[in-house]
């Protein structure tokens, strides 16, 4: 065990002993299983799905590491990304006793975490240009600081952290340095798997439920180094990720071009209605974004929520969060979603026109 990462495990953790499953007890290949007590006869669905997952879902993580270009020991995959911040909680943090730096306005479950798991929770809001603000990090980092959350490209605002702030702060913080990149195949910004190497305390989150289309699903992902992966293993539920997942996690992942062709859309179809909200005078400033949505000011933002709420179109209304003030936060639909939210919009102009 390496000094920088025995520093930061918990001495509870380190004396635990992992469940052993049935599939952890065998490895091979065989014809019978009596070893889990399954159901043998089979299931109302599918004769293969009375049977246990793979407790650490080997195909399918070969097949991520290689799509990737990252090693199969350097992957955790999780029951959404949200498994893996809890893990990463559970794993490192002292309950009543450590802390962690978010960076707000950033995405919620860091702190829904933290308090579910007894962890300070230090806030160092982005600047008004929404970006780190090392500053004032360094100065709430002390010697029980366990991990800085990092989201990149970030949400709500949508955009990516400058490369080299994130830098920065991994070469002068002790603790684990966690770069959410849930929205990374949008952005431009190149993702810091490639840098797992060169920093232990470095640990990257991405999930299918973006670029892949397979939140439903719940499949998240999270890179480390082999040791940190060895950690979470270790505390995680026994079978996670259950075999309808796995198997169509493995398909999906057959058709990375029907993906790319998706994003490149997407990337497409945001630019075009960042465009057609700056000529719109009911917005006034749309957000530069990396991600598959748009922050926009909106002028009077709960009331043209509202209105868009009386249309049947959901966006999500940020105008309460810190720096979002009046805004509206909309993800990209399809070609024809986006033209209902265009069309409602203007019709709450017209009638905002009238009532004047």
């Amino acid at each position: 065990m390496s000094d920088i990462i025995s520093k930061l495990v918990r001495e509870n953790i380190k004396k635990v002993k992992p469940y052993s499953s049935a599939r952890d007890e065998f490895s091979g290949e065989a014809k019978v299983f009596l070893d889990a007590n399954e159901n043998s006869l089979g299931s109302p669905l599918f004769k293969w799905y009375n049977r246990y997952p793979d407790p650490h879902q080997h195909k399918l993580k070969e097949s991520v590491s290689r799509i990737k270009s990252v090693d199969t020991n350097q992957v955790f995959l999780g029951n959404g990304s949200d498994e893996c911040i809890d893990l990463l909680y559970r794993c490192f943090c002292e309950p009543g006793k450590d802390n962690v730096i978010i960076c707000p306005p950033t995405y919620g479950m860091y702190e829904v975490s933290a308090a579910i798991n007894d962890v300070e929770i230090r806030k160092a809001s982005l600047t008004t240009g929404f970006q780190l603000d090392l500053e004032t990090i360094e100065s709430l980092v002390d010697a029980n600081t366990k991990i800085v959350w990092v989201c990149s490209p970030n949400n709500p605002t949508g955009n990516s952290i400058q490369y080299d702030d994130i830098a920065l702060l991994l070469n002068n913080f002790e603790g684990l340095v966690v770069i959410d990149e849930a929205y990374i195949n949008f952005a431009r910004q190149r993702s810091w798997l490639m840098e797992l190497k060169e920093y232990p305390n470095l640990v990257v989150l991405q999930t299918f439920s973006k670029a892949w289309g397979l939140a439903a699903l719940r499949l998240g992902m999270a890179f480390a180094s082999p040791e940190i992966i060895d950690w979470l293993n270790k505390i995680k539920p026994p079978y996670n990720i259950n075999q309808a997942t796995q198997e169509l996690a493995l398909q999906a992942l057959e058709e990375t071009g029907q993906v790319n062709d998706m994003i490149k859309e997407i990337v497409a179809m945001r630019d075009e209605l960042a465009n057609v909200f700056r000529r719109m005078p009911l917005i006034e400033h749309v957000y530069p974004s990396d991600a598959n949505f748009l922050l926009a000011k909106v002028r009077n933002a709960k009331e043209v929520y509202e209105y868009l709420l009386e249309q049947g179109i959901v966006v999500r209304d940020r105008s309460n969060v810190q720096l979002c003030e009046g805004c509206l936060r909309i993800t990209i639909g399809t070609e024809a979603e986006n033209t209902l939210l265009v069309d409602a919009m203007i019709g709450y102009m017209k009638l905002a026109s009238k009532a004047k």
